[in-house]
């Protein structure tokens, strides 16, 4: 089975990939761990992308697909995808890559949470460096201030979560977004949980009922 998570930045994407991972054999699909290897090992899309994100610009569709159809060449099944697709090419494009490798979108997980919320969560968010895991210093603190409790890390706050940076990524997500949200509707596979008010416990629940694993 494979699953797209969509949802605005601060909806629970990443804690729900995490309890996805541990208890029920999924992968995440990382498409900044492939972007960073692509670098890294120089080869000729890495060396692509580096060029627009060196001048602080969005690297092109045709490029990230490119990376994402040979990464997909290695695992393709028990997948979550958390940040990709982000355009209705990009969706487009990996159900092509997928089926010509006889796999498919099995489930769409739409986490719609209020902006109000997510500007709370968000101003508040700390996330370790080395395992992704999020914390938050109202709702999610960590044992030790300021340190992961996983394997001791020190925690980071995102440039980007400011306030007024924020509120530019939401207006972002929602231009991007609705356009898949509509895609995928059309094909029947959407899961749309209203997370507004639910904990984090609740929120991995309702998505296994919904998933019916």
């Amino acid at each position: 089975m494979n699953i797209i998570l969509l949802g605005a930045p601060g909806s629970g994407k990443g804690t729900l990939a995490e309890q996805l991972v541990e208890h029920k054999g999924f992968q995440q699909f990382s498409t900044g761990d492939i972007f960073r290897n692509n670098i890294a090992e120089k080869t000729v899309l890495g060396v692509e992308a580096a060029k627009y994100m060196n001048q602080g610009q969005l690297v092109p569709d045709e490029i990230t697909n490119g990376m994402v159809k040979h990464a997909l060449q290695g695992r393709h099944e028990n997948l979550i995808f958390d940040g990709y697709p982000r355009t209705l090419d990009q969706a487009q494009t990996l159900n092509m890559i997928l089926k010509e490798l006889g796999a498919k979108i099995d489930h769409v997980i739409y986490l719609d949470v209020d902006h109000t919320i997510l500007m709370d969560r968000l101003c508040g968010r700390m996330v370790c460096p080395t395992c992704k895991r999020s914390y938050h210093t109202k709702n999610r603190p960590p044992k030790f201030s300021g340190i992961c409790d996983y394997d001791g890390t020190s925690l980071e706050v995102r440039p980007d979560d400011e306030p007024d940076k924020i509120k530019v990524r939401l207006q972002a997500y929602e231009q991007q977004t609705t356009p898949l949200i509509e895609f995928y509707k059309k094909e029947e596979i959407v899961v749309h949980l209203n997370a507004h008010d639910l904990a984090i416990g609740e929120v991995y629940q309702q998505v296994i009922k919904g998933l019916k694993i």
